[in-house]
């Protein structure tokens, strides 16, 4: 058996030449990538623009000269932070657990991050703090969000969404306009197979970012990072999730999260992402493979598994394992989708994982007149409040903060842990 192993042993010389080739100076691809980096200054440059982009003070300070309406909004989330209006976690833990809760200990190195997903509008982040207020409900500590780039910035809610999650104590991924599903410069669709939900299929052709859009995938980011100090992104394609860690090598210190869409549903998938990410890590050890979101398919056995591969390669503190508990209600997953109770299987021996939210609680769902739609993540706004769908898309959005509370709720009545809003829920 040994004998047999050793045969998978990779040979130097293969590493050899692997190096060799990046470090061709005729070589087009990384020469296309080097290009980019010089055209934002290079990278000490990119990286103070970025920092200097996310400072809460001058994001605020960009929305005064704007007078958006969003500063009266952070100015009362900043206040409503400092009176400490949300509840704390030991008030937490004696609501759900009563007298229980003062002789329980609690083992913080397994918390489970609690994520929802996808919060695209920054209003529907202020109508749920003051939900969670209300309730004494909790706030995720990390949300998704997947509406257009482009049209964010027309609104500036990049900069308003930024200073939310400073204020708060979140983190959270956005998801860049070159992709697969979005039009080119010309109007074209990146995907010339893809024509919107009607030719869905196309997907299968490879939704990602094809030919030339890789680099300008790059070009956004940086954008994005110097001009918004947006540092994680959605990552939909293996050409990109390269780019990324080759990115983050070159010194950029921007992260990215891997989509559930990228189909990593058995352990030899992710031990080929976790692979590339060691293989591309820093002299100090780290990755931008900040989020690792697996296949809606995976069982715990994988989740171990791919857990036990990121253990051995230096990244369980790194890289989160983020698994989708519940789904939105259409057009992704045969309902009822709810893995609740598999997540509270391992929640105790898998650390750094997070129960991310997509949906509702499925027997909430069907219930509603409109129940969630992930194909409504693409309508353009003008198109929302022509059909009158926002109030709607609100209440999906606020089912999905009833579904992240259940989820605390569940791992608290188990003596379990979680991580919500850092700077909201006291401990």
């Amino acid at each position: 058996m040994n004998d047999l192993r050793e045969k998978l042993r990779i040979r130097e010389a293969n590493l050899k030449e692997i190096n060799d080739f990046l470090l061709r100076e005729d070589n087009p691809i990384i020469n296309g990538l080097l290009k980019i980096v010089e055209k934002y200054g290079g990278v000490d440059e990119i990286n103070r623009k970025a920092r200097e982009a996310r400072k809460l003070e001058n994001l605020m300070e960009r929305l005064r000269r704007k007078n958006s309406t969003f500063v009266k909004d952070l100015e009362w989330l900043i206040k409503q932070r400092d009176k400490r209006a949300f509840i704390s976690i030991p008030e937490y833990r004696r609501k759900i657990l009563g007298e229980k809760a003062e002789s329980m200990k609690f083992d913080e190195s397994f918390a489970v991050t609690l994520e929802i997903s996808a919060c695209n509008f920054f209003q529907w982040l202020i109508e749920e703090a003051k939900k969670a207020i209300a309730q004494q409900d909790l706030m995720p500590a990390r949300f998704i969000r997947v509406r257009s780039m482009k049209e964010q910035a027309e609104d500036d809610e990049p900069l308003a969404f930024s200073a939310a999650m400073q204020i708060i104590g979140a983190s959270y991924v956005e998801t860049l306009d070159t992709k697969g599903t979005m039009p080119g410069p010309d109007g074209q669709p990146i995907n010339v197979h893809l024509g919107g939900p009607e030719t869905i299929t196309g997907y299968f052709g490879g939704v990602g970012v094809p030919n030339e859009y890789a680099l300008k995938w790059v070009d956004e980011f940086l954008y994005c990072y110097t001009e918004y100090g947006i540092q994680q992104v959605l990552n939909v394609n293996t050409g990109t999730v390269m780019l990324g860690y080759w990115l983050h090598k070159l010194g950029i210190d921007i992260e990215f999260k891997i989509s559930v869409y990228l189909g990593n549903d058995n352990p030899y998938a992710c031990f080929w992402t976790l692979m590339t990410a060691k293989l591309f890590s820093r002299d100090d050890g780290t990755t931008p493979l900040i989020g690792f979101n697996l296949s809606n398919s995976v069982n715990n056995y994988t989740i171990e598994l791919s857990a036990y591969i990121r253990k051995a390669f230096g990244f369980e503190d790194i890289t989160r394992i983020e698994h989708h508990i519940v789904e939105t209600y259409k057009g992704i997953v045969r309902q009822p989708y709810d893995r609740l109770n598999e997540l509270l299987e391992i929640a105790d021996r898998v650390k750094n994982i997070s129960a991310k939210h997509e949906g509702g609680i499925p027997e909430t769902e069907k219930t509603r007149e409109h129940p969630s739609d992930i194909l409504e993540y693409f309508i353009p706004k003008k198109d929302i409040i022509e059909k009158g769908l926002m109030p709607q898309l609100l209440t999906n959005y606020l089912d999905k903060h009833d579904s992240v509370n259940r989820t605390a709720r569940a791992l608290t009545e188990r003596g379990l842990t979680f991580i919500a809003a850092q700077n909201l829920h006291k401990k």
